[in-house]
């Protein structure tokens, strides 16, 4: 901060932070802008700069299961404001300008993933395998973060009894999962569409072309109509910087 205030082309503005992800109320971030807070009276203090700005960074958790219950976000701001103006009139601070990052909160229920069923494996006495197109190329956080989805049967109605199910990729890797583990209609059958809700966040920017697969369109739907927003990769696209 001080080579910042010694540097005539920077403006030091606020402090920031970060907590972690998946965050579900306010008491983390208490902890969070109590300590921010103590280090904005120091500068005050060591070098008589009162800084005008907090952000208290993002990680707002979505529900991405029926266990998850995050609360609402206005909610949250709520009490992250009550929080900071507590903290500063305890340091003397006076008022400061509250910003946050509720990036995954706005665009990961907005995002709902398509896949076409192909082979379908039952593995006596444990799960049924619901092999789809795509995979870990397109959605990663499973194989990196253990992470959970809800996913459902989309293209039909069915009455069928429910099967215990794994959806799993098409990239031959053992980590290649979607959803671990899943409740799907016995009659599932190869072409059968499955929708895996709350992948807006992540999921996308971490896509990748693992295996030569190619990555999948993104398409914004809106009152029964649609809009291709990113087109589908070609084998094109894959071999563009090739200079055979």
């Amino acid at each position: 901060m001080r080579r910042t205030l010694a540097l005539p082309s920077l403006e030091l503005v606020g402090l920031h932070s970060h907590i972690g992800s998946q965050i579900f109320d306010a008491a983390g971030f208490e902890v969070a802008a109590h300590r921010i807070i103590q280090f904005a009276a120091s500068v005050r203090d060591a070098l008589g700069v009162t800084v005008a700005e907090l952000d208290l960074g993002g990680g707002f958790g979505i529900a991405y299961t029926s266990d998850d219950d995050p609360a609402d976000i206005s909610e949250i701001a709520k009490q992250l404001r009550v929080i900071v103006e507590r903290e500063c009139e305890a340091s003397a601070l006076g008022r400061i300008r509250l910003g946050f990052e509720p990036g995954r909160a706005i665009v990961g229920p907005a995002g709902v993933t398509l896949y076409e069923v192909g082979t379908i494996k039952d593995v006596d006495g444990i799960r049924t395998y619901v092999s789809i197109d795509g995979g870990m190329s397109d959605n990663v956080r499973t194989a990196l973060y253990d992470a959970s989805y809800t996913v459902v049967l989309a293209s039909r109605s069915s009455d069928a009894e429910p099967m215990l199910a794994r959806v799993v990729g098409k990239h031959c890797e053992a980590g290649d999962i979607v959803v671990r583990d899943a409740w799907l209609p016995a009659d599932l059958a190869p072409g059968d569409l499955l929708a895996v809700a709350a992948t807006g966040a992540y999921c996308r920017s971490m896509a990748s072309n693992y295996n030569a697969v190619l990555r999948p369109p993104v398409v914004a739907v809106s009152d029964g109509t649609s809009r291709l927003l990113l087109r589908r990769e070609t084998l094109d696209d894959l071999l563009a910087l090739d200079q055979g």
